[in-house]
């Protein structure tokens, strides 16, 4: 009994470690612990080194465009929109319910075509009721005539008094009168039906409709139910721009000055101008003069109505030399960093530096001839402290 109690002694567990167990743990311990004590340091000082933690800065992008040479070289930038000089609201001249109507926004009219007809019921009812005032009229001066000859016959014979004679006369001269009173009515009667015919004025293109068939047009629209224009049509051929040029920039401008047109619809293409008058008044209330530019040639994209941006260059001749379009930023743009020129773009919040070759200056812009493409966003205002990895926010 005595043996068997101690050998299920000797099978307990000792749960005392030993010294050798201690030390074993305790260096275990530091192999798992100095790693990653280090890991989470240089952590740290990459998210501190790396900007992570400093504010964003504030910058503002600009787009890389295609521009002329000559329009780098622009004395002066006006804003203007685009003009037909020769332009009718086409209205018609007598007052009735919209019958007809030949054109829409778009259509080419020639002059005298007819655009458009008024109800003339009454009116025809008119013309045929003073061509049959002539007929009566004429009648009438047959008898007249019979009539006078009688009495002229009658008055050498000595059958007839003075008076009698007298008064044949009168009434055929009274009759001859009417005739002429009632043709002129036939005449009015055909003016008034003509003017319920509307035509176009000149050679043009139809801009606007501002009447439909069953509408009551009148020459003044005297009424809110009542229209005036029919259509608007305007000669395309006519196209200038009128821009708004500033008292003091006025002193640049001459005549036939050449410009160089661009429409805000397509920034990309160019149109040569040149100046055709400059209107001698000003408006005080804005202190600027107006200046029509002329299109030298310009295609079915132009329309009325387009706004524009006119660039007076400063010699006539220099539009037709160096038009070759090159790609620019602004000067500011461009940094050195590292002893070559940089831009920088913004991808996912954070600043990309873009090696670029830089050409000639151009006013506030400087050529691009390698390294970014047209319409390209970049930092149009590089600062010191903006490096490549930097957090940025866009304003």
């Amino acid at each position: 009994m005595e043996a068997k109690n101690a050998d299920l002694a000797q099978l307990r567990i000792n749960r005392d470690p030993g010294p050798a167990a201690s030390a074993r743990g305790s260096r275990r311990w530091l192999a798992i612990g100095l790693p990653a004590a280090a890991i989470f340091v240089l952590a740290a000082i990459l998210v501190i080194t790396g900007g992570a933690l400093r504010p964003a800065l504030p910058v503002h992008l600009t787009p890389a465009t295609m521009v002329s040479p000559v329009r780098a070289g622009a004395v002066l930038v006006a804003s203007g929109y685009v003009v037909a000089q020769r332009k009718a609201a086409v209205a018609s001249k007598g007052t009735g319910r919209l019958v007809y109507l030949g054109v829409v926004e778009g259509d080419r009219v020639r002059a005298g075509q007819v655009i458009a007809r008024v109800e003339d019921a009454d009116v025809k009812a008119q013309l045929a009721q003073a061509r049959a005032n002539v007929q009566v009229s004429r009648a009438e001066l047959h008898d007249a005539e019979r009539s006078l000859a009688r009495e002229r016959l009658l008055s050498d014979s000595g059958f007839s008094s003075q008076a009698s004679l007298d008064a044949a006369e009168a009434r055929y001269e009274r009759v001859r009168a009417g005739i002429a009173a009632a043709e002129a009515a036939v005449e009015a009667a055909q003016v008034a039906l003509e003017n319920t015919v509307v035509r176009a004025p000149f050679d043009g293109t139809v801009l606007t409709k501002n009447a439909d068939v069953g509408e009551v047009v009148a020459p003044l629209a005297a009424s809110a139910f009542s229209k005036s224009a029919v259509v608007t049509v305007a000669d395309l051929r006519s196209l200038q721009v009128e821009a708004d040029v500033a008292e003091s920039n006025l002193e640049a401008i001459g005549p036939d000055q050449a410009c160089e047109i661009v429409l805000d619809a397509y920034p990309d293409v160019r149109y040569p101008g040149v100046v055709a008058k400059i209107v001698p008044t000003a408006d005080r209330a804005k202190a600027t003069v107006q200046v029509k530019v002329a299109f030298r040639r310009y295609d079915a994209r132009v329309l009325p109505e387009m706004s524009a941006k006119v660039h007076f260059l400063p010699r006539p001749g220099r539009a037709a030399v160096d038009t070759q379009p090159v790609l620019v930023v602004p000067a500011t743009a461009v940094a050195e960093r590292n002893g070559r020129s940089v831009v920088f773009v913004v991808a996912a919040g954070r600043a990309v530096e873009v090696p670029v070759v830089v050409g000639r200056p151009l006013g506030s812009s400087v050529a691009v001839r390698e390294g970014l493409r047209a319409g390209a966003l970049v930092v149009d205002s590089v600062a010191a402290r903006l490096r490549a990895g930097a957090k940025v926010t866009v304003q």
